[in-house]
């Protein structure tokens, strides 16, 4: 379990994080998010004993990260954003460096290092120069790099930055892998992202948390509107002025227009009204026809843009 209770950290007179409390279950994937500025930067730096907090603790798997340091850092691998490699080495030659550094057993560095490349998926590129690499290696080889000493803990930071889609994708399944043995934290901007790989997320903003929950459960109770998405066969002005006329209806607008006889458009009212019955009943008396009609779950990004503001 990760443990951080009253978590602060000043710099001079500005308070970057302030008591800070949130604990990570073993075996749980959290998404760590805010915008720039917010806090996220200096927590991990503490979570991973590189800062010290001005007051607070945060316990790894049951040591202190001060007073317990060497110990607790065993249970780490971090991965930073934009993490250094040194380009001139092999994977496997920066691999046996870095088991060095961390003090793995001599007899135990062979194994370990075979395991992690293939759990990375690197045996193939394993004997290359990691400057030949793509994006893509090149990432992988920074999180086997992470995964050395064998931590309970990853602390991830936008692991996915500078890579495309395809790299995205692979790189996001593996931590989804990585995740069925080991507690990660993953920092990202990217919040399809978190919706993808996380259990939970906590929202940071100007150094306090704002939300902490699941991405479901946030998507679901943060909204206060009823949103849906109707596709009309019908004179596109008359239609946008008749929805927005509707007495239940707080906002009506075009989304998408096909032409002058065809669009689709968003339609919001209170939660609780029931939109889809008012809307077909609407449509249908002015004779137009309703092509398509469903209700607009409301996005992690949404919820992110109102927490923070």
């Amino acid at each position: 379990m990760i443990k951080v209770e009253n978590l602060t950290k000043r710099y001079g007179k500005v308070e970057a994080i302030s008591k800070l409390n949130f604990q990570i279950e073993k075996g749980e994937i959290v998404g760590f998010l805010g915008p720039n500025g917010a806090g996220k930067s200096t927590t991990m730096k503490i979570l991973t004993g590189f800062l010290p907090p001005s007051e607070g603790k945060v316990e790894i798997f049951g040591h202190d990260v001060l007073e317990d340091s060497l110990e607790a850092r065993k249970k780490i691998g971090y991965l930073p954003e934009n993490a250094p490699l040194y380009l001139d080495m092999t994977v496997i030659g920066l691999l046996k460096y870095c088991s060095e550094l961390k003090g793995i057993e001599k007899e135990k560095r062979a194994d370990q290092i075979e395991k992690i490349i293939n759990e990375t998926g690197l045996p193939e590129v394993k004997n290359r120069i990691i400057k030949t690499l793509s994006k893509g290696f090149r990432q992988r080889v920074s999180l086997a790099q992470a995964l050395v000493g064998d931590p309970e803990f990853l602390i991830l930071d936008e692991p996915t930055i500078t890579l495309d889609p395809k790299q995205v994708t692979e790189i996001r399944k593996l931590i989804k892998e990585l995740g069925k043995s080991r507690t990660i934290i993953l920092s990202t901007h990217i919040l399809s992202e978190v919706s993808a790989i996380c259990d939970r997320v906590i929202i940071i903003s100007k150094g306090k948390i704002v939300a902490s929950d699941t991405p479901e459960n946030l998507t679901a109770g943060m909204g206060n509107i009823e949103k849906v998405i109707v596709k009309i066969k019908g004179p596109v002005g008359e239609v946008i002025a008749h929805l927005q006329s509707i007495s239940d209806v707080k906002k009506a607008s075009e989304k998408d227009r096909m032409d002058n006889n065809m669009a689709s458009y968003v339609v919001e009212s209170d939660k609780g009204t029931d939109l889809n019955k008012i809307i077909a009943r609407e449509v249908i008396g002015k004779g137009w026809d309703l092509l398509e009609l469903k209700k607009e779950a409301m996005e992690l990004e949404d919820v992110f843009l109102k927490l923070i503001k």
